[in-house]
């Protein structure tokens, strides 16, 4: 009788294990089917190719930003293979103009690295001869299908451009660039008018991009998006403003 007891007993906790198992294996697929887990965002930037679309590099560019403000950084193509892997051929998918300013490191706020994001930078992003010919550059010879002009918050060029005070040196170059973009008609000391400025500067920005046959060229053949974008420097978001 106690033999029959414990073999009853034994099939019990063989049954219980196995279900056990089996609930464990279904928690763990239902976590994988997620189509927005950290890995497979990664994978999703890194798959995309020469046929990626400016649309789908937008959306892979920015889940690493979001990735930044999550404070869960993966910083892919980061390590010395990396350095090798795109030591005789870069093909970046993005080409960025943004302001010099120390606080807007671009590999770190859309956690990218070595070989992402073909880069121009100088004080309020301005589009100089110099800045239009580098990115076209990019988007004409590297193919780049996304380019972006990124303003932030606190942008001293911007302020200066505002201020309207004599400066020393080229600085003044730099202000005439600006000043285009601001509305003196409304002109006020608010925080408010400081942001949209720096906005409206990122707009006229891309303006003098689409003024370029060659790259407007390419916008008019799909071959490239050119958006604007706001950086936070208190909460380290990106937004798209234009």
């Amino acid at each position: 009788m106690r033999n029959k007891f414990a073999i009853a007993r034994r099939k019990l906790l063989k049954f219980g294990a196995f279900a056990l198992g089996a609930g464990l294996v279904t928690k763990v697929n239902t976590s994988s089917a997620n189509p927005k887990t950290k890995t497979e965002t990664i994978i999703a930037f890194e798959e995309l190719g020469e046929d990626a679309t400016p649309d789908q590099v937008l959306e892979a560019l920015l889940a690493g930003n979001k990735r930044f403000v999550a404070n869960e950084l993966e910083a892919p193509n980061q390590d010395f293979a990396r350095v090798r892997e795109v030591s005789t051929e870069q093909k970046p998918l993005v080409s960025i103009m943004s302001c010099s300013d120390s606080r807007v490191p671009l590999a770190v706020v859309f956690d990218r690295g070595i070989g992402d994001l073909f880069v121009v930078r100088d004080a309020g992003n301005i589009a100089t001869p110099e800045e239009i010919g580098s990115l076209e550059f990019g988007g004409y010879v590297l193919g780049t299908p996304l380019m972006m002009v990124l303003g932030h918050e606190k942008c001293g060029a911007v302020k200066a451009a505002l201020e309207g005070k004599p400066l020393p040196g080229q600085i003044g170059s730099i202000v005439a660039a600006i000043q285009p973009a601001i509305d003196r008609e409304n002109q006020n000391d608010s925080e408010e008018f400081y942001i949209e400025t720096i906005k409206r500067n990122v707009k006229l920005q891309i303006d003098r991009l689409k003024a370029s046959p060659l790259l407007n060229d390419l916008v008019q053949q799909g071959k490239l998006k050119i958006v604007g974008a706001y950086y936070s420097l208190q909460t380290g978001e990106v937004e798209i403003i234009a």
